[in-house]
């Protein structure tokens, strides 16, 4: 699969209504007031009676960047507790960005985005634990580790039984000042641990809204194939990006240009958008977006 110029319309029936900032509820505050300051990056799922998310939080004027990854639950979708905390200097990481929350038969694993110290590269570490609240003592393992030509993160994973999915968004590392560009791969597991990369599936479009990259951030349907991304214009826009819609057709994810978001404040980021159903079938997108002092909170709306 690849992407297309072309975009012909091929929704799914069922496909949500987008996040919207004017029907969302905070569900994590920004650390601070002003740009940079971020709660957000989140995933979602529900299992167990639970929505569950993790999410990054970023304090860059005391800190400097992503200073932590943090798991918690919910009964009603809206109203969260923190059930655990993992910090970058477990990992030995600059930053942390982006994790992935899967539900294992026997219990949880976390995928945490870290950023190499002095350097544009990435990596995901997994913890693997038989609770929520033991994943930051779990069990550590490099999962994706990049190398000198390209830093990944940003992973969205999804299981089902034995069959495991990933798209991971790659940043190229081999033009200097350009490693900001990303793309999304497609890779295939049979433990999560272990993975097999069947190429690229979605790149930025020379001259659109999506130019300088696309990274994607939810599995929306199956059938046919429907995801979220994120896409930014230029380099300029770096951390403002804002979320678009990709359906398979022909074999290919091709963009869907009348499905976009965005939030109508400051910097008018919205994304991450994270998407969770419950078994009844209710559906809560999970997102990150711009607030009008230009920090960004965590959000959820019915989807």
């Amino acid at each position: 699969m690849t992407s297309t110029p072309d975009l012909p319309n091929h929704r799914p029936d069922d496909l949500p209504r987008r996040p919207d900032v004017a029907r969302a509820e905070v569900v994590v505050p920004a650390p601070g007031a002003g740009p940079g300051n971020w709660s957000g990056a989140p995933c979602a799922v529900h299992a167990d009676g639970w929505w569950v998310i993790a999410y990054r939080v970023r304090r860059p004027v005391l800190d400097g960047r992503g200073v932590g990854v943090v798991v918690a639950r919910s009964r009603d979708g809206v109203t969260f507790e923190t059930v655990a905390t993992a910090a970058r200097d477990e990992f030995g990481a600059e930053s942390l960005e982006r994790p992935a929350l899967v539900r294992l038969e026997d219990g949880w694993r976390l995928y945490v985005s870290c950023a190499t110290p002095n350097s544009k590269h990435w990596w995901v570490e997994s913890l693997t634990a038989p609770t929520l609240a033991d994943l930051a003592d779990g069990q550590r393992q490099i999962v994706f580790p990049g190398d000198d030509t390209v830093g990944v993160k940003d992973p969205v994973i999804v299981r089902d039984g034995d069959r495991w999915r990933a798209w991971l968004c790659c940043h190229p590392l081999t033009d200097a000042g350009h490693e900001d560009r990303m793309t999304t791969r497609y890779l295939t597991s049979d433990d999560g641990l272990a993975w097999t990369d069947q190429g690229e599936v979605l790149a930025g479009r020379p001259g659109r809204w999506d130019a300088r990259g696309a990274r994607v951030t939810a599995l929306v349907a199956e059938e046919p194939l429907t995801l979220t991304y994120d896409g930014r214009p230029d380099a300029q826009s770096n951390w403002y990006e804002t979320t678009g819609l990709a359906v398979e057709h022909d074999g290919a994810l091709q963009p869907d240009e009348g499905w976009r978001a965005h939030s109508p404040h400051s910097d008018g980021a919205l994304r991450y958008a994270a998407l969770a159903t419950a078994p009844n079938g209710t559906r809560r997108w999970y997102f990150e977006a711009a607030r009008p002092d230009g920090a960004h909170d965590l959000f959820t709306a019915p989807a």
